[in-house]
């Protein structure tokens, strides 16, 4: 079994132009879907991924509501879709409520694009509510291209948010902090937090992400890709050909995450 725990889509009518925004944002990278529903699941057979984690981001505090809407009609089958909060909203509480009342799995977070750091008070709070709720928070930790200088969620401000809030299913995308891996070994490997492998495996020195997995513990490593912006078929050829044994890889493709779900 391959459960993908990081990928995006959008509705259809919006994601076309959404897609271009953003490969505008990524310095034309190229997506390796369209980034519709039907798109991600034609990668997903493709690819033998039996199960897609979906995660929207509300950059505004307005699109919560629409985001979740959209959200809730994914929530059984190959694709299974968290919703979406900003920490700005100030009715956090509710709109986390009305997200495990719809059945969802948990909440996705991304403080480059919500325009907010990571160790600010708001995201502390909106995770120990979540957290109390029983909820999955995955976040995107590290570089992004949309601000590659000002880093809105380190390693070091996640330590934070970890020892002060002590979150049971805290997900930080990216292997703990995209492109900032020895950073992620000094502050964040052993701590109570998963890292997903998001845009990492075509990077990251093979030797570090074996060290990292073994020393943070392989079961609290997600398969992942960031579809579309890396391809399913070409990640689980990279996390297969890891010199990794293979229970570990049989752990990280999708055991830690059926244990993560719950399913």
């Amino acid at each position: 079994m391959i459960i993908d725990f990081h990928t995006h889509i959008f509705p259809d009518k919006i994601a076309k132009s959404t897609l271009d925004f953003l490969v505008g944002v990524c310095c034309g990278v190229k997506p390796y879907t369209d980034a519709t529903y039907s798109g991600l699941l034609n990668s997903a057979k493709e690819s033998g991924v039996d199960l897609c984690v979906a995660l929207p981001v509300a950059t505004k505090v307005s699109q919560a509501e629409s985001i979740n809407r959209f959200a809730a009609q994914y929530q059984e089958g190959p694709i299974l879709s968290f919703g979406g909060i900003h920490p700005a909203c100030e009715n956090y509480k509710e709109i986390l409520r009305h997200v495990k009342s719809l059945g969802m799995k948990g909440i996705k977070l991304h403080p480059d694009y919500q325009d907010m750091y990571f160790n600010d008070i708001r995201y502390k709070r909106l995770i120990d509510y979540a957290s109390e709720l029983g909820l999955i928070i995955s976040v995107h930790a590290g570089i992004d291209p949309k601000c590659p200088e000002d880093v809105h969620c380190t390693p070091k401000m996640a330590r934070e948010v970890i020892q002060e809030v002590q979150p049971q299913k805290l997900v930080l995308a990216h292997l703990g902090g995209n492109l900032l891996w020895d950073e992620v070994e000094q502050e964040l490997v052993g701590l109570d937090v998963f890292f997903d492998t998001g845009v990492v495996l075509h990077l990251i020195d093979r030797d570090q992400f074996v060290r990292i997995v073994r020393s943070h513990g392989v079961d609290k490593i997600l398969f992942a890709t960031d579809s579309p912006w890396k391809g399913q078929k070409q990640y689980i050829k990279l996390l297969s050909d890891m010199p990794l044994k293979p229970e570990e890889k049989e752990m990280i493709f999708s055991q830690n995450a059926c244990r993560l779900l719950e399913i």
